[in-house]
C-alpha cells in the first residue's frame, strides 16, 4: 500500500511542476484545469489511501493539494491565469513535501524520488498537450517540442543520480575479489536497489547481538537507513530482482530518452498525432521504469537480494 501512496504522491507532484513550467501564452488555459483535476484525482486518492494505513501527515498534505488543485481548476476556468498558476505552485509544494514523507527524508532518498515524480509528471504532461492539439489545432508546435525537452532533461538528472549511486556502490565492492565486470553488474544492482545506503553502518545479526558465536555464512539484514550492500558482492542475484533490474534500466533509462528523441523528431515534420502516439509508449515505458526502481528499493526486496547460496 506505502508504494502505491508514494507514486500517487509523486505523480501528483511532478504533474504540478510539469503545470508550472508549461507556458501559459502557448497553451489555452483549458489544458491546465483539465491537468488541475487530474491533479486532484490522484491526490485525493493517496491522501484517502495513506489515511488508512496511519500516514496522518501525508494525508494532509495531499488533501491540502486536493483542494489546492480543486480552487486552480476553478481560476483556470475563469482565465485567472495567475491565480491559477498560484494553484499549480501550491499544489507543486504539497505534492513535493508529501512524497518526501512517505518515507526515509533523508536528502540522498528524498532528492531522488523527487526526481522520480518530476520525469512521470513531465512526460504524461507531454502526452496530453500533444492530445490537447485535436482540441486546438492552430496551437503552435513549440509547446508541445518545449514540453519534451523539459522531460529530457528531467531524464538526464535521474540518470546522473543513478550513475552516481552506481558509482558510490562500484567502490564499495573494492574490498571484495571478483571481477571487473561482477563487481560493475553488482555495483548496478546495489544502486538498483540500496543506492546510496551507507556501506559503513552494518548492524549486527541477532547472534551477535545476544553474545552468542554468529551462524556461519549469514549476514545481517537491511533495514531502514542501515541498510548495506555486503551482500550483493558475495553471491548472484535471484531471478525476480535481476529480471526486474533490467526492466528499470531498459524501460525508465534506456528506452524512454529514445522515445522522446523520436517524439519531437516527429514535431519537425510536423505530425503532433503521430508523436503524440509515440509519447503514449513513453508514458508507459516511465511508468514502468519508476515503479520498478520503487519496488527494487521495498526493504522486502533489498533483504531478498542480499541472501548469501547455500
Amino acid at each position: 500500500m506505502t508504494l502505491l501512496i508514494d507514486f500517487l504522491c509523486r505523480f501528483a507532484g511532478g504533474l504540478a511542476v510539469a503545470l508550472c513550467l508549461t507556458s501559459t501564452t502557448l497553451v489555452p488555459g483549458g489544458f491546465f484545469r483539465v491537468n488541475l483535476l487530474v491533479v486532484l484525482g490522484l491526490a485525493t486518492f493517496a491522501g484517502l489511501l495513506a489515511s488508512t494505513v496511519g500516514l496522518t501527515l501525508v494525508g494532509w498534505l495531499m488533501a491540502m493539494t486536493a483542494l489546492t488543485a480543486w480552487v486552480g481548476s476553478i481560476l483556470m476556468y475563469a482565465d485567472r491565469r495567475r491565480g491559477g498558476l498560484l494553484c499549480c505552485v501550491l499544489a507543486t509544494v504539497g505534492g513535493g513535501l508529501a512524497t518526501i514523507n512517505v518515507g526515509d527524508s533523508a536528502a540522498a532518498v528524498g532528492v531522488p524520488r523527487l526526481l522520480s515524480g518530476c520525469l512521470i509528471g513531465l512526460t504524461v504532461n507531454a502526452m496530453l498537450l500533444g492530445h490537447w492539439y485535436l482540441n486546438a489545432p492552430g496551437m503552435r508546435v513549440d509547446a508541445l517540442r518545449r514540453s519534451i525537452d523539459q522531460t529530457l532533461v528531467a531524464w538526464g538528472l535521474v540518470l546522473a543520480i543513478t550513475l552516481a549511486a552506481v558509482g558510490w556502490q562500484f567502490e564499495a565492492a573494492g574490498g571484495v575479489e571478483t571481477g571487473w565486470l561482477s563487481r560493475c553488474s553488482q555495483a548496478i544492482a546495489a544502486a538498483g536497489t540500496v543506492g546510496f545506503a551507507d556501506r559503513r553502518q552494518i548492524p549486527p545479526t541477532q547472534d551477535a547481538a545476544a553474545g552468542l558465536p554468529e551462524t556461519p555464512g549469514r549476514i545481517p539484514e537491511l533495514s531502514g537507513s542501515k541498510k548495506t550492500t555486503a551482500g550483493f558482492f558475495n553471491q548472484p542475484l535471484d531471478q525476480t530482482s535481476l529480471a526486474l533490474l533490467w526492466l528499470r534500466w531498459l524501460a525508465g533509462l534506456v528506452g524512454l530518452p529514445v522515445l522522446l528523441v523520436m517524439s519531437r523528431k516527429t514535431l519537425d515534420i510536423p505530425n503532433t498525432q503521430s508523436a503524440t502516439g509515440i509519447l503514449y509508449v513513453a508514458c508507459l515505458a516511465v511508468i514502468l521504469g519508476e515503479l520498478t526502481a520503487q519496488l527494487l528499493a521495498t526493504p522486502s526486496m533489498t533483504a531478498g537480494v542480499a541472501v548469501l547460496q547455500p
